[in-house]
């Protein structure tokens, strides 16, 4: 669900972005001494280079030529609390922006807050932890996920295509334009609502207190083992991005889906790089992304410390 410049004015850029910001500032102000302890900042760098390697696998959509890839801000709130997982999806869009032409640069700020803003500081709070308030169970974490993902991805597309109509560029119909990418994000919400409950239920039944702190925004105990999760993740993390990347979908993604349908013009050229280049792509895109989210953590975490030191 990137959106390229050619979807977007000048003014509606530089007015996401100033929305876009403001929510960031807001979240590290909001970030606490526990939400960035010594045992989650190595996390929160290991889910955003997850999350870049997870967003280059497109998954196909059956019966509608179209395929999707999952967001994953409601994944990275679940792990690593929702002003972190702003701060994690920021860093995965700008190093795919910077380094890897994916989403414009005018059109950063739609995409931080159509992907991150929503998911991150709206849908969490509001639809994923009342659900998961009744149960952090398999059942309850499912369900959870499900719903918020599916909302999240609504909210989004719907913002896709407001952002786009207000910015008056290009040839497609309100009328026509919603009705197509409400459907097909329900779609790819439904799909990527299931793949973040597995991986959720997954890393809660490996350690339980990765969420729950989460969800408490509270510190993970010193006794408390991150060197297992911390491996698995990483291994994981460069078989998506160096190996399974290779299975993408040549279908193009809801988005270009539901343009080509409105507009009835190709815009997507399919098929990619060579097998090395994306593996090369992917690797290096997760090193980047990790160091970079790595970076902002600390850079959070002395933040921190500097405004309680001025007090």
């Amino acid at each position: 669900m990137h959106m390229a410049d050619t979807l977007i004015s000048p003014v509606v850029g530089v007015a996401m972005y100033a929305v876009s910001t403001a929510a960031i500032v807001y979240s590290m102000k909001k970030i606490k001494k526990d939400d960035l302890c010594e045992k989650k900042i190595p996390l929160i760098g290991l889910m955003s280079a997850f999350v870049f390697a997870a967003q280059m696998i497109n998954f196909t959509i059956p019966a509608t030529g179209s395929s999707g890839h999952i967001a994953g801000g409601i994944l990275l709130a679940a792990i690593i609390g929702c002003f972190p997982a702003l701060l994690s999806i920021s860093a995965v869009l700008i190093i795919q922006c910077l380094f890897f032409a994916d989403g414009g640069l005018l059109a950063l700020g739609c995409n931080i807050f159509n992907m991150g803003v929503i998911p991150c500081l709206i849908v969490y709070p509001l639809v994923y932890k009342p659900l998961i308030k009744k149960g952090m169970t398999p059942a309850g974490i499912t369900i959870a996920s499900i719903a918020a993902v599916v909302s999240a991805l609504q909210l989004g597309a719907f913002s896709v295509v407001l952002q786009t109509q207000l910015s008056g560029i290009t040839a497609l119909p309100f009328s026509t334009f919603a009705p197509l990418m409400q459907p097909i994000h329900l779609a790819i919400g439904a799909m990527e609502g299931i793949i973040t409950a597995a991986i959720l239920c997954y890393v809660y039944k490996m350690r339980p207190e990765i969420m729950e702190s989460a969800f408490d925004r509270t510190a993970i105990k010193s006794g408390v083992s991150m060197r297992n999760v911390l491996i698995v993740l990483a291994v994981i993390t460069l078989f998506v991005g160096g190996v399974l990347s290779l299975f993408a979908s040549a279908y193009p993604d809801g988005l270009e889906w539901a343009m080509e349908k409105t507009a009835g013009t190709k815009f997507y050229a399919g098929g990619g790089g060579s097998g090395m280049g994306t593996t090369v792509s992917g690797i290096v895109g997760s090193v980047l992304t990790f160091l970079f989210a790595i970076g902002i953590a600390f850079y959070s975490t002395t933040l921190k410390k500097v405004s309680k030191g001025s007090l």
